[in-house]
């Protein structure tokens, strides 16, 4: 996994666009389908959007807050090494096995104050939060399936492993791009050229169908059309060219 590891220059970077426009650069360099792998396939809600994006490496965990078997404090001790051992920025990755019956958080102001600690800059969950405006003085940012004022049972029972949340799954170490429209998890080799593909596709955005579509005072229909017919055409060849491939345009 090493190998794929950005910097956190790079990371950084990455960080200053939203998450559709990661993935508008993403389509253009992935070997999987683009409308089907990736993003979240159900929705999620982002609790912290005024924090903007999050990125950050897969770390996993299974939770089951309703079965008080799970519950004790070896079972900490140990996740809390995984994650101590795990290089950072992370992004805490929670499959609730109560799902989508769900009866208690694994997040609130503790846990997420010892994650931060622990290198980790928020979570992705199909469970529970609480204290968000607690997370939140923490800096750390959650995508979640609701709030919920308890935590219940609530201990790691597996970790490191594959999880499924959203309707996707993630895999350990997978980087992941998220925030208020959702989340993007980048397919393992796909990493690198990540940052130069959203730029280019931003730019060609900003260069071509954005500014036809704004600049249009004084047109008839006619131009307008030709126009915005003619910055799409200019929108795919400067995609062609760079990528070998279609754009959305």
């Amino acid at each position: 996994m090493e190998e794929r590891r950005l910097t956190h220059a790079e990371l950084l970077q990455l960080k200053r666009w939203n998450t559709p426009t990661i993935y508008n650069g993403w389509e253009q360099i992935t070997s999987h389908d683009p409308a089907a792998d990736g993003f979240n396939l159900e929705p999620v809600t982002d609790f912290m959007p005024q924090m903007g994006p999050m990125i950050g490496y897969a770390t996993t965990v299974i939770i089951q807050p309703s079965e008080s078997s799970h519950k004790n404090a070896s079972s900490w001790e140990a996740y809390r090494e995984y994650l101590a051992g795990v290089p950072g920025p992370k992004i805490a990755v929670v499959q609730d096995l109560d799902k989508p019956n769900h009866v208690g958080s694994f997040w609130g102001e503790v846990n997420s104050n010892t994650h931060r600690a622990l290198g980790c800059v928020g979570t992705i969950t199909d469970g529970c939060i609480r204290d968000v405006d607690e997370m939140t003085n923490a800096g750390f940012k959650a995508l979640a399936s609701r709030l919920c004022v308890g935590h219940a049972h609530s201990c790691p029972v597996k970790w490191n492993c594959p999880v499924n949340v959203f309707g996707r799954t993630i895999q350990p170490g997978q980087l992941i791009h998220a925030d208020k429209h959702g989340f993007l998890a980048i397919p393992a080799g796909e990493e690198q050229g990540l940052l130069d593909a959203a730029v280019f596709m931003d730019q060609n955005e900003c260069e071509t169908v954005i500014p036809a579509a704004r600049e249009s005072a004084g047109l008839t229909a006619d131009e307008l059309v030709a126009r915005l017919n003619q910055a799409a055409r200019q929108f795919r060849e400067n995609a062609l060219a760079k990528f070998r491939r279609g754009a959305e345009w």
